[in-house]
């Protein structure tokens, strides 16, 4: 029987070290935009359509450098050996089994290398994407993005919306700057001039992002766009694809909604590339709500956390096959076959009479 994700939250709150567990669940400042993320969706309802002949139900998705069983990807969340002592390595497996796109973070507590190596013991062909934040040292950007492709990585994600550190009151409260002993942001070792921490910088630009272009061949894609310009900007750049992202509200205690962000983002690149969304998903329900509002796929977070403190890699498998069961069964509620036969009239404004 698959454990709701209610439950595993709390197994995960009950194994974790406090600290540590309101390092993952916390947010910017009052953490307005966490909650928000939530709350976006429950303002949301779903406008179903009816006998649609929708019997045989298709999840398949196709991605930058990736074709995956369902429109699901893990996004890139850090020290995974903080909640499990397996970590990434669990995780990789787990979303590999499931037929999902790992986004293994910069930030991991084991190296891209290994995290690879763990998702394809289990499927030959699992697509990992590796997350990256431009360094100032641009040799050290241009090594981990060497490392990524050394490792069989599919696509790179760069994350943007991080100039600097969000201000997370619940780690300054704890007093948590650094990973325990034992621990290490593994990507960050043995680079030019020594293992390094990660390093922000308002200074990057598109141009930035266009040497980085020329560097690889691997799709691009951009995490944290919420402004409708700046999605134009990345179609006009030769991106392969956005992610809609508020940095699960750890970044901007005052940013938008993810998913009152996507509608006129999607308007905006126009079917140019995919557009992807994290953010506040916690049910099929609300992947579907994302999927008709036009986005290509979704990403969960926390959730996955909480899988993995609660009960390691098979824990991980229970949440992405309830997000998967739950999908399929609002997809068939709504009349669709498939992501693709989604459309944004099926959503309105909770309590609308329209």
């Amino acid at each position: 029987m698959i454990e709701s994700l209610a439950g595993l939250h709390e197994r995960a709150r009950q194994r974790l070290d406090p600290v540590h567990y309101d390092f993952f669940a916390g947010g910017a400042g009052a953490e307005v935009a966490l909650a928000e993320n939530e709350r976006a969706f429950a303002r949301l309802a779903l406008r179903p359509r009816v006998l649609r002949g929708n019997d045989i139900r298709d999840l398949r998705s196709v991605l930058p450098g990736a074709r995956a069983a369902l429109p699901v990807f893990v996004a890139p969340t850090a020290f995974h050996r903080l909640a499990h002592p397996d970590g990434e390595l669990a995780t990789a497996r787990a979303t590999a089994a499931a037929g999902a796109v790992l986004i293994s973070s910069m930030a991991a507590t084991v190296a891209i290398g290994e995290v690879v190596a763990a998702a394809r013991t289990v499927d030959p062909a699992a697509a990992v994407w590796f997350q990256l934040y431009l360094q100032r040292d641009p040799a050290v950007t241009e090594h981990l993005v060497r490392r990524a492709e050394a490792a069989g990585c599919t696509a790179l994600v760069i994350t943007v919306d991080s100039p600097v550190f969000g201000r997370r009151e619940r780690d300054q409260r704890n007093g948590f700057h650094e990973l325990p002993a034992g621990l290490t942001t593994a990507n960050m070792q043995d680079l030019p001039g020594g293992p390094r921490d990660i390093d922000m910088s308002a200074d990057f630009s598109w141009a930035h992002l266009a040497r980085l272009r020329a560097l690889t061949r691997l799709p691009l894609l951009l995490k944290g766009i919420l402004h409708p310009a700046d999605a134009r900007l990345a179609v006009e750049a030769g991106l392969d694809g956005i992610i809609v992202s508020n940095h699960g509200g750890r970044q901007l205690d005052a940013a938008q909604a993810t998913i009152e962000a996507l509608p006129p983002i999607v308007s905006t690149v126009d079917g140019e590339i995919p557009v992807l969304l994290d953010g506040g998903v916690r049910r099929g329900s609300d992947a579907v709500i994302a999927l008709a509002l036009g986005a290509t796929a979704v990403g969960l977070g926390r959730p996955v956390l909480w899988g993995l403190a609660a009960a390691g890699e098979s824990g991980v498998r229970q949440v992405l096959d309830l997000i998967r069961t739950e999908l399929d069964h609002v997809l068939a509620l709504c009349g669709a076959s498939r992501p693709a036969e989604l459309s944004a009239d099926l959503v309105v404004p909770r309590g609308c009479r329209c």
